[in-house]
């Protein structure tokens, strides 16, 4: 069975025993997560749809670490100027471990 479940504003196909990886969530290390925000529920049974979420469905993840993603560098130039400056960003994120669907 697979869900696509909607964190932090993005959506993300889950599908039990995965690892993904989704915007900084509050929560200690092993502890569980509850995502009631499910918008699509498949598997070889049948297939829910909803309208925006589906009604009674719920995917339980633990939460494995907190990691941060990778490096996005941003260059500025400006010609003529003698300026330039080089930022560089890394997104908090935690990373879950998906353990059960319910729909």
């Amino acid at each position: 069975m697979y869900a696509i479940v909607s964190v932090g504003g993005m959506q993300f196909w889950v599908d039990e025993g995965m690892r993904v990886d989704v915007p900084r969530r509050e929560g200690e290390a092993g502890s569980t997560l509850s995502i009631s925000e499910v918008l699509f529920v498949g598997g070889s049974e049948k297939v829910r749809v909803g309208q925006p979420y589906v009604e009674g469905a719920q995917v339980t993840a633990k939460i494995e670490s907190h990691v941060k993603g990778p490096k996005v560098v941003s260059f500025r130039y400006r010609r003529r100027k003698g300026s330039k400056k080089t930022i560089g960003h890394r997104q908090p994120l935690t990373r879950l471990v998906i353990e059960k669907i319910e729909s």
